[in-house]
């Protein structure tokens, strides 16, 4: 009896093991534990985050701020870290642009890659609704903000909440009915519907589309003429849920278009025409350009499926536990032989 317990011990572990090892198979990856649960709607915004830009000069500053406080859980407004994130960004702009046109999308790109996360990436999107939807997406997927460039590039957003019809992270068939955005120009400039509005003002996506305009740069052609600028958070991996793409969530890409010749007009025009609140002229041309690092490229499509390490260690574990199981029969053959003793 003592010979047959010692015996199924050995099975008993294995088992026991093979227990573990699928239990822990089925636990939800970091990335789904790590989203929130589904609401109908996510909002990044907190108290103390909202920062004033320093300078007309420094709304992608301000953004870089804005979006470390979201991040990082902090109050950070200082006039210090506004420059010297607006110096460090128009060192890596993509054009050579004077002071008063601050710093261009790549350079902004570069700051929020350095400064906040570095899965951040220029997105170059062919349609407001494509650009919009794959932004809400990320939001969700990632927990981080978005920057948009508005009035046709000549300011610089927030955007950091949203409410849908269904969860971005799940499905692609849902339809956005709300945005939070914040501009840092309130405290220096103030507006009920313009530039800017209130920190974490709720609006419609066909008002943000009054904003959100075709990127456009009058004194110097750009790859990004006519298209829609943001930079979003890219998800390094998705989860095993079905994951919506860039190609699902609408005609969005990266890719560099020809430059155009149109000229842009200041955002005294744009502000005009969405009714809202006049910016005095000393607010620069390109004030959202304050960006310069990788240049846009379209962003590569998801490589190879990799196996899920937690189906791959399961397999093994099964495979290892037969093994042990064969050896183990095989012992026991052995203890049955009996060998010859000298006499």
């Amino acid at each position: 009896m003592a010979r047959q317990h010692r015996r199924a011990r050995p099975v008993a572990a294995l088992l026991i093991a093979f227990g573990i090892s699928v239990g822990w198979a089925a636990a939800p990856t970091p990335v789904e534990a790590a989203l929130p649960t589904w609401t109908g709607g996510v909002n990044l915004y907190r108290t103390g985050v909202f920062t004033t830009q320093k300078s007309w000069l420094w709304c992608t500053a301000a953004g870089v701020q804005i979006m470390r406080n979201i991040k990082y859980h902090r109050e950070d407004h200082s006039r210090a870290a506004q420059s010297r994130y607006f110096t460090w960004m128009r060192a890596r702009n993509r054009y050579s642009l004077p002071l008063s046109a601050g710093v261009d999308p790549q350079g902004w790109t570069a700051g929020l890659r350095h400064f906040v996360d570095d899965r951040y990436r220029l997105t170059s999107s062919a349609t407001f609704l494509g650009a919009i939807r794959l932004a809400v997406t990320r939001i969700r997927l990632t927990n981080l903000p978005v920057a948009l460039t508005v009035a046709r590039g000549n300011h610089g957003w927030v955007l950091h909440g949203f409410t849908a019809t269904a969860d971005p992270a799940k499905t692609s068939d849902f339809r956005i009915t709300s945005v939070r955005v914040t501009g840092p120009l309130w405290g220096l400039q103030n507006s009920s519907f313009g530039y800017d509005m209130r920190p974490n003002t709720k609006i419609t996506p066909g008002q943000l589309q009054r904003f959100f305009t075709p990127w456009r740069y009058a004194p110097k052609r750009m790859i990004w003429d006519g298209r829609f600028v943001s930079i979003q958070p890219v998800p390094l991996r998705s989860s095993t849920a079905t994951t919506p793409t860039a190609a699902s969530v609408g005609p969005a890409t990266e890719a560099s278009v020809v430059p155009s010749a149109a000229p842009s007009p200041a955002i005294r025009a744009a502000s005009s025409q969405a009714g809202s609140a006049v910016i005095p002229s000393a607010l620069p041309v390109a004030d959202a350009r304050e960006q310069r690092a990788v240049p846009p490229q379209p962003e590569p499509a998801d490589p190879r499926p990799i196996p899920d390490p937690r189906v791959v260690v399961a397999v093994g574990l099964v495979l290892l536990v037969a093994v042990a199981l064969v050896l183990a029969g095989r012992q026991r053959s052995w203890r049955r032989i009996e060998w010859p003793t000298r006499s």
